[in-house]
C-alpha cells in the first residue's frame, strides 16, 4: 500500500496566530472565527468573511468563505455552539462594544451568516469579554466590560461598576455581573431575578456548564483579577460561591474552564494577579471543592485570551492566544493547537494512534495495513495524516 498517496492531499495552510477570537469543537472539527493580531504596533482584526476548520483526527486546517449577513471583525466576541451552529453576542470592533448576536449554521457546508433581530425582550447593553453557558436549549450569558448611559446605571444593586478612567458625557464604560438569557427558537432576550449572594462585577472571567450549574471562575474587575468560584443554578436562578477545601490558583483573567466530566472542571492560563502570562492546569472536583494542580506537556506555553474546547475521549483543545502580557508587550499571538488529555484513552484510540504514528517506520505494519477492515482502514489513513511530517523537517 502506498501510505504517502494519502499524505499528498495534506495542506500546510494554517490559520493566523490570532487572540480574542471564537472557537467551537463540532463532529471533531475545530471551527475559528475572528479575534485580532498585532501587527507594527498596531491591533488588526482579522477577516470576519473567513472561518478556519481544523480536522482533529487528521491535523489538518481548511478555510472557508463565509457570506450572508456577516458580522464586522472583532475581538473579544462570545461565542458557543448550539445544534450545530455557531452564535456570537458581543465583542469589540473599529466602533466599541456592540450587543448584536449573529449566527452561523456549521453543519451545510455553506456557511452563511444570519443577524438575528430579537423579536421580543431588549438585549443587554454593548459589552465584549463577556461569557456563556448553555441549557436547555437557550444562551445564558453573564457579566463582561460594556458601557451604558448613565440614567441606566442602578447604582443601588452595585450590578454595574464604572471604570473611572473611561467615560464621555453621559455614556460610562465598567464591568457588570448581570445575567441575560437568548432563546434562539423564539429570537428573545430575557432577564431572570436571581437569588443569593452574586458574584462582583466582572470581565475576562471563564466559564462552564455541568448539568443545570452554570460555574464561573476569576476574572478582572477594576485592577482586581480575581481567584474565587460560584455557580449559577440554571432552573432556580440561584447563586452559590464554592469555598474550595484545598490551595487554588491564584487570581487571573482571560484563561480558560473546561467541564471535562459531570464533576471536573479544567482551569488552564491566562493572565494573573501580577500580570504574569500563565501555563498552569488544574482540576476542580465540583463535589469535593477541591482544586489539584496538574503536570501537563504544555507547561512552557504560557497563554492568555485563548480558546478551549471539549473534544473528542475528553481532550482539551486550546487554540491560539497570546504568550505575553498584552497590555504592555502585544506580539507573542500564536496558532498551534494544544491537546490536553484529561482521561485514559480507550483501547481503540491507544491502537490507532500507534499505528499512525509508527507505519513509517515499520514495514511489517505497512504490509499489514490492507489487512484491516475498510472502515478501520480509514480511520487509521485519517490519523496517519495527523503524524505526517511537516515541511519545516524535510
Amino acid at each position: 500500500m502506498d501510505y504517502a498517496a494519502s499524505e499528498s492531499h495534506c495542506s500546510e495552510l494554517v490559520a493566523r496566530e490570532r487572540s480574542g477570537h471564537t472557537a467551537v469543537v463540532e463532529d471533531n472539527l475545530l471551527y475559528v472565527w475572528g479575534g485580532y493580531v498585532s501587527v507594527a504596533d498596531n491591533e488588526v482584526f482579522l477577516s470576519n468573511n473567513q472561518i478556519w476548520v481544523y480536522d482533529l483526527q487528521q491535523g489538518v486546517w481548511e478555510m472557508f468563505h463565509m457570506t450572508g449577513e456577516v458580522p464586522p471583525p472583532m475581538s473579544g466576541s462570545c461565542g458557543c455552539s448550539l445544534n450545530g451552529h455557531l452564535y456570537i453576542f458581543g465583542g469589540c470592533d473599529v466602533n466599541g462594544q456592540t450587543n448584536q448576536i449573529y449566527c452561523v449554521n456549521l453543519t451545510d457546508g455553506n456557511y452563511t451568516w444570519r443577524k438575528i433581530i430579537p423579536e421580543r425582550g431588549c438585549a443587554p447593553s454593548p459589552r465584549d469579554k463577556v461569557s456563556c453557558w448553555i441549557h436547555e436549549g437557550r444562551l445564558i450569558y453573564f457579566g463582561g466590560y460594556g458601557h451604558k448611559l448613565l440614567a441606566d446605571i442602578d447604582h443601588r444593586n452595585r450590578s454595574f461598576i464604572v471604570d473611572e478612567a473611561a467615560w464621555v458625557e453621559d455614556v460610562y464604560w465598567g464591568w457588570n455581573n448581570e445575567v441575560h438569557i437568548f432563546d434562539p427558537v423564539q429570537a428573545s432576550w430575557s432577564e431572570p431575578q436571581t437569588h443569593g449572594h452574586s458574584p462582583a462585577p466582572r470581565a475576562a472571567h471563564a466559564s462552564a456548564t455541568t448539568g443545570c450549574r452554570g460555574y464561573i471562575f476569576g476574572g478582572r474587575v477594576m485592577e482586581t483579577r480575581k481567584s474565587d468560584i460560584h455557580f449559577l443554578n440554571l432552573e432556580t436562578w440561584t447563586w452559590s460561591e464554592i469555598v474550595p477545601v484545598s490551595s487554588s490558583p491564584v487570581g487571573r483573567s482571560w484563561h480558560s474552564l473546561t467541564a471535562v466530566s459531570d464533576r471536573t472542571l479544567f482551569l488552564f492560563g491566562g493572565l494573573s494577579s501580577d500580570c504574569k502570562p500563565m501555563s498552569d492546569g488544574w482540576l476542580f472536583d465540583v463535589e469535593a471543592k477541591k482544586w489539584t494542580e496538574i503536570e501537563h506537556p504544555h507547561e512552557n506555553k504560557p497563554r492568555l485570551w485563548h480558546t478551549a474546547c471539549l473534544g473528542k475521549d475528553s481532550d482539551v483543545v486550546v487554540f491560539g492566544g497570546s504568550c505575553d502580557y498584552i497590555l504592555l508587550v502585544d506580539t507573542g499571538h500564536c496558532n498551534d493547537a494544544l491537546v490536553f488529555q484529561m482521561q485514559p484513552y480507550p483501547l481503540f484510540r491507544i491502537c490507532e494512534d500507534f499505528i499512525a504514528k509508527n507505519v513509517r517506520n515499520n514495514e511489517l505494519l505497512r504490509n499489514q495495513l490492507p489487512l484491516l477492515p475498510p472502515q478501520l482502514l480509514t480511520a487509521v489513513q485519517r490519523r496517519m495524516a495527523f503524524y505526517r511530517p511537516s515541511k519545516k523537517q524535510t
